[in-house]
């Protein structure tokens, strides 16, 4: 059994099975389990409503099941959850994966592209939960009190600011009552719709998959814009595949399976069964399933159960913006730990700061839930045909499965998904251009970072001085001092330039000298046998290789100290660092185009310093600093 596989193992025996999974209620679930609040109102009386009669309910309604059934569990539980990485899932994950496992191909950029448009389509979707969620809750206020309406918009305000400031103060806290709240939240949602259903038994018919053919013969062009408020019953799909690092396969299958799946179309059904008899409660069914008098504490209740949707879709950007900084899509960030016991619980003040002011600029501008439903649904389903394009290379290319089984499968799947999106995507003028204008600017940033760190090491290496050379030119000649100096270089070949400035500029070198590079492997974590590769050569000098997991972190002189191939101990009183700081030229080389080329240099100066990325002691960095033309 590998390290990973073993501390997976510890965790899920010392956690337990049930606590696993009700920590998954609270944490995977909370974006599709407030998904009752305005999937079927916005069907009805969003901007293409449809006549509140049996066979439209009865049509949406079995749309609503037959989506979940087959994008949820039969896709994302029974298929995609297969494609761990080692244990990590989300489109990060899975283009590692997927990488690790093909090498390189003619497809590899393809598939890179693909993997990288669905982590920025992701940053879309992370800005447009918080408003959605919290807004469609707080409007709850108007079926308690009408004159309350214009509250709304402030109370939102209040809560999504107050939601992002105690980010910085870590989740680990809030995190232990998520889950219980969410199981009393899912608890009522049941109860409510069983109440309902009782009125009309015969709702439950809505399972029979006829309904859905009926509702597109009735009215094919209704129906299928229909699909656009349909999918929001599916919001938050991708978050089972995207914790299952955290939770397991096992938890978040049982938790969807036996409870959050029954409980929301328990409601669903329930809100059915109450616009048969009221039809002119389609503008909020959600809230009018309730009796008067406990209208207003549902409220609270939703209100809470969004803000552990919007909280878990915040801490999900962390986890994708670190995993895309160690793979390599983005320069070091300033990532904060929150707790002392939890890996995952990271706080980055810019993302953090970043998603505030553009979903308070959302709320803002759209005002309702109603206004912002047109924005919602085109990245969540964008995502959902990459990622059915991703199942497409796993079952064939990975799994190896049967050609027509996998051909069945992918192409099922792709025209499910691609329905949806081509749905959505009538959206795009009436706001569904705001998550792609956010996923493109999200996009350039990724794969400029990717490109330009590629072309600047291609011209640093163009440059280099082959190491054996160095030492024999320089070993015997330079006075040589007590200590020992790590240079950081991000090639495993030649002469870091820190090093040449150096003996050029100080004329010395120190009796151990070790050339450090720290690689980012495709998979989550690196077992400690294999984390450090050590490659002495003559005279003093060595090489050393420092691999780790794209998501953990990196603590280089924690990781010196464990080092024993290098003679003596190596003493952090009588080490220095040295770095090379480029700074970039654009210029017209083949490479980017010269916008591209000045957005990578900005990049790069306002990345975070290796000091503090690397945990390196301040006052033992040396910086040397060089000019770079690409």
């Amino acid at each position: 059994m590998s390290e990973t596989a073993g501390i997976r193992h510890e965790r899920e025996h010392q956690g337990g099975l049930p606590k696993l999974t009700l920590g998954a209620l609270g944490v995977v679930f909370g974006d599709i389990g407030t998904s009752p609040l305005y999937a079927l109102k916005e069907s009805f009386v969003g901007h293409h409503p449809l006549v509140v009669d049996a066979p439209r309910i009865y049509g949406v309604l079995s749309l609503i099941f037959w989506t979940m059934t087959l994008i949820v569990t039969a896709k994302y539980v029974f298929i995609i959850m297969r494609a761990d990485n080692e244990g990590e899932g989300g489109s990060m994950a899975l283009l590692a994966l997927i990488g690790r496992t093909l090498g390189e191909t003619r497809w590899t950029p393809a598939i890179a592209m693909l993997g990288v448009l669905a982590a920025a389509l992701f940053y879309g979707d992370a800005i447009i939960t918080p408003a959605m969620s919290v807004l469609s809750a707080v409007e709850g206020l108007t079926i308690v009190e009408s004159s309350l309406a214009d509250l709304v918009v402030p109370i939102s305000v209040v809560i999504l600011v107050g939601l992002f400031l105690i980010q910085k103060h870590g989740t680990e806290k809030v995190g232990t009552f998520f889950g219980p709240i969410m199981a009393v939240y899912f608890i009522v949602l049941a109860v409510l719709g069983i109440a309902n259903i009782v009125q009309h038994p015969e709702i439950v018919g809505i399972l029979n998959p006829w309904w859905v053919v009926r509702f597109f013969a009735i009215d094919p062009t209704l129906a299928f814009l229909a699909m656009g408020s349909v999918v929001l019953s599916v919001t938050g799909a991708e978050a089972l595949y995207a914790d299952m690092g955290h939770f397991g396969r096992k938890a978040i299958s049982i938790a969807w399976l036996y409870a959050a799946f029954p409980c929301l179309m328990l409601n669903y059904m329930g809100q059915g069964a109450l616009l048969l008899d009221s039809p002119e409660a389609a503008s909020n069914p959600f809230f009018l399933l309730a009796p008067e008098w406990a209208r207003l504490p549902l409220v609270i209740l939703a209100t809470l159960a969004t803000i552990i949707a919007s909280q878990a879709v915040i801490s999900g950007a962390f986890s994708v913006t670190r995993q895309a900084v160690q793979l390599g899509f983005l320069p070091r960030l300033r990532i904060l730990h929150t707790s002392a016991s939890a890996a995952g619980q990271i706080y980055i003040p810019i993302v953090n700061w970043a998603l505030l002011v553009l979903v308070l600029a959302l709320v803002l501008s759209f005002h309702s839930s109603s206004n912002l439903a047109a924005a919602y649904g085109i990245a969540v389903t964008g995502t959902m045909v990459i990622t059915a394009c991703m199942m497409g290379v796993l079952t064939f290319s990975v799994w190896r499965w049967n050609p027509v089984v996998a051909g069945l499968v992918t192409g099922a799947f792709l025209v499910i998904d691609g329905a949806y999106f081509l749905s959505n995507a009538t959206k795009i003028p009436d706001g569904g251009w705001f998550p792609l204008l956010v996923a493109g600017v999200v996009f350039v940033a990724l794969t400029t970072w990717s490109t330009g760190r590629r072309i600047m090491r291609h011209y640093l290496a163009v440059g280099a001085m082959d190491l054996d050379l160095f030492i024999r030119s320089t070993a015997g000649s330079v006075r040589r001092i007590a200590g020992t100096a790590i240079f950081l270089s991000s090639s495993s070949e030649g002469v870091p330039p820190a090093l040449l400035h150096n003996v050029k500029h100080n004329k010395i070198l120190h009796e151990r000298v070790i050339i450090l590079t720290v690689v980012t492997e495709d998979v989550p974590h690196m077992a400690a046998e294999e984390r450090i590769v050590v490659a002495p050569c003559d005279a003093g000098f060595y090489r050393i290789r420092l691999r780790h997991g794209f998501m953990e972190e990196v603590d280089i002189p924690a990781a010196m100290q464990t080092v024993t191939a290098c003679g003596d101990p190596i003493r952090m009183m009588d080490t220095s660092y040295f770095l090379s700081r480029q700074t970039l030229i654009a210029s017209e080389k083949p490479g980017m185009a010269i916008w591209r080329e000045k957005l990578f240099a900005w990049m790069i100066r306002n990345a975070a310093t290796p000091m503090e990325f690397f945990n390196l002691p301040t006052n033992r960095v040396v910086e040397l600093g060089s000019q770079v033309e690409i």
